[in-house]
């Protein structure tokens, strides 16, 4: 009989449990059971029905929100003439607010007053159009080459109104009628009024036409043309 390395059996046996307990382990998982390989399973979502879909903030804003008819929508703010450009700009300038820009234009009327009186040609400049800007500079330049001084003071505006508005290409254009009381007084060298007075306040109604480009992406609007009315 050979002899028997007792010690190559016992490690055989070692070895065939070993197999048998990973095959018992291994060989009987089923599909569910696969190691994921070191990735999260994904979740199962419950039964029932799919989740409401959610929509960003940015694609909210955009909708267009249900439009009024031209009457509701501008009558507090215009007369009935300006509907049609209104209504034209705010299809081509989606962001164009009426309150807005009349908050803006009563602010440019208080201070284009206020800077031609004082001759601050910078202020005047920031505000205008080139074309407007000339007519002011000019009538500034013809004061001080008399020797003539102007004080103007806004004591109140008393309705900004869009009259007229139109859409010419990608120019829009509004006309706003002011309905405001300034005490103006103009004096010469020696300090005589030779217009206006110190202490009467008078009622004044001007026509201010502005513009801006609806592709420009400056939201400021140009004062290019003034006309007084009383």
């Amino acid at each position: 009989m050979p002899d028997v390395d007792f010690s190559t059996v016992i490690f055989a046996l070692v070895a065939l449990f070993v197999a048998y307990k990973l095959w018992s382990v291994l060989g009987t998982r089923n599909e569910d059971q696969r190691p994921s390989g070191g990735l999260v399973a994904p979740l199962r979502r419950a039964p029932g029905p799919p989740p409401a879909a959610i929509v960003p903030p940015q694609a909210a804003a955009a909708a267009p929100a249900p439009s009024a008819p031209p009457a509701e929508r501008w009558q507090a703010v215009a007369a009935p003439e300006a509907f049609a450009g209104l209504e034209a700009i705010a299809a081509a300038d989606r962001g164009f607010d009426p309150d807005m820009f009349l908050a803006g234009a009563r602010a440019a009327y208080d201070m284009v007053i206020q800077a031609f009186a004082a001759g601050d040609r910078d202020t005047l400049r920031s505000l205008m159009a080139p074309e407007a800007f000339a007519n002011f500079d000019a009538a500034i330049a013809a004061r001080a080459a008399a020797g003539q001084v102007v004080e103007t003071t806004v004591v109140s505006i008393d309705e900004a109104r869009i009259a007229v508005a139109r859409l010419v290409g990608s120019s829009a254009q509004i006309g706003v009628r002011f309905a405001s009381k300034l005490a103006s007084v103009t004096r010469d060298k020696a300090g005589e009024i030779v217009d206006g007075s110190a202490t009467e306040v008078a009622d004044h109604i001007d026509l201010w036409t502005f513009v801006r480009d609806v592709r420009s992406r400056d939201p400021n609007w140009l004062l290019t043309e003034t006309q007084s009315e009383r």
